[in-house]
């Protein structure tokens, strides 16, 4: 145990494997984003926008329900376990999608891409902030995310490239099948990150500041009690209900403002690759500028940007407020979850991330159940313009609520 040393450069090539490791785990949401949207319409005929919108329902709240549990696994059987598990249940995602026959096959495959994220995602998360230093918890997570949305951008790009030019079923998703395994792989190979655990446990233990907690305190911590990591999982949350409209409201925004299949998965693209490449820097910058700056500008940006997207005309404008929505997600995604290790002690740090994350995902499952119902009561736009006030509610809580989490060495 002696011989572990926290640190990033101290263990430059682990946690390189575990960036890259993201990569592939946010490619298998990439590679449904572009067409599946469009698959329920032209494929299944599915005529309301709720029940198109419904995998993201059933993918958002699974996602949120293994959060919640991961954490506690992670605490408790260890982050390389869970992960392989992650993996295995991924494999029948693309799998499930190509032989699909009803709409209710899609659902269930999303079901388990959300079992597939939480486990993997959430494990991968944790085991950056294990071999981090206390100052390099907003670098760790925001290359974590940068790689993952990465992943997400280059695979809806190149899914909707395959889908206008071959078909949208079912060469797109022969892609997530090679995704898994490739990420099965690694996943048996890579160290665990038990010893990291251990060594910053006996630190905080040494300096007091280490006391174990209950499930249910943690859950009450995280969700009302404490006002700093309530605060977080409510931004999480707004931030997320944001994503799972844009998700599926912005194919069809953007298939009736008359752009292609192949236009629209850029624009689908650059978001995420906006989001992905900017939390390179907005992770880093949140271990030296401080978490509550960054988390409140952030929430206003993601809705200013939704706005603009509503009020702008043409491909070069909707490029650039997609490219600014993302900014707006990079400069919370990140931070929030470090902003939640600052506050959070070791032995129950993962199982608070848990309950965040929990919160944070259900946002994919409200954001696509009120997108859906504004659309069809309304329509497309008024659903987008309606959602956004949620983020900038979220930025108001954040300003004048939130204390400030980062503590310096």
């Amino acid at each position: 145990m002696g011989n572990i040393k926290i640190g990033i450069k101290e263990n430059v090539l682990l946690f390189s494997i575990f960036v890259v490791m993201n990569f592939f785990v946010g490619a298998m949401v990439g590679v449904e984003r572009t067409v599946l949207p469009i698959i329920g319409e032209e494929q299944f005929g599915l005529a309301s926008t709720s029940a198109a919108l419904s995998f993201i329902v059933s993918f958002g709240f699974s996602k949120a329900i293994i959060n919640y549990f991961a954490g506690a696994i992670a605490d408790r059987f260890g982050r390389k376990r869970a992960l392989i598990v992650g993996w295995i249940v991924g494999l029948f995602v693309p799998i499930l999608i190509i032989v699909a026959h009803a709409w209710w096959v899609i659902v269930v495959a999303n079901i388990l891409l959300g079992i597939n994220q939480g486990l993997a995602w959430s494990m991968l998360v944790n085991m950056k902030i294990d071999v981090a230093k206390s100052t390099q918890r907003g670098t760790a997570v925001g290359l974590n995310e940068f790689a993952g949305y990465s992943g997400v951008a280059v695979f809806a790009a190149l899914s909707g490239y395959i889908a206008q030019n071959v078909s949208l079923r079912p060469e797109p998703f022969f892609l997530g099948i090679v995704i898994v395994l490739i990420g099965l792989i690694l996943s048996i190979f890579v160290k665990d990150t038990e010893p990291f655990i251990q060594e910053q446990m006996k630190a905080a233990s040494n300096n007091g500041q280490e006391k174990r907690k209950s499930a249910g305190e943690i859950f009450a911590l995280s969700t009302w009690r404490d006002k700093n990591l309530s605060n977080f999982s409510f931004s999480g949350l707004t931030t997320n209900l944001k994503d799972g409209m844009a998700w599926g409201l912005f194919p069809l925004y953007f298939a009736t403002v008359g752009l292609s299949v192949s236009e629209i998965g850029i624009i689908v693209a650059v978001y995420p690759a906006a989001w992905g490449i900017f939390q390179l820097f907005t992770g880093a910058l949140s271990d030296k500028w401080g978490r509550k700056r960054l988390i409140a500008l952030g929430m206003y940006l993601q809705a200013l940007s939704l706005w603009m997207i509503l009020l702008v005309d043409g491909f070069a404008l909707w490029f650039i407020a997609a490219g600014l929505l993302g900014l707006g997600t990079a400069m919370v995604y990140p931070t929030l979850q470090a902003a939640i290790s600052d506050v959070a002690a070791p032995s129950w740090r993962a199982s608070s991330m848990g309950v965040y994350r929990f919160w944070r995902d259900t946002g994919y499952a409200f954001g696509a159940l009120l997108a859906g119902l504004f659309a069809d009561m309304l329509d497309v736009s008024w659903a987008i313009g309606l959602v956004a006030l949620m983020p900038f509610i979220a930025g108001i809580l954040a300003q004048f609520t939130m204390d400030e989490t980062l503590q310096t060495e």
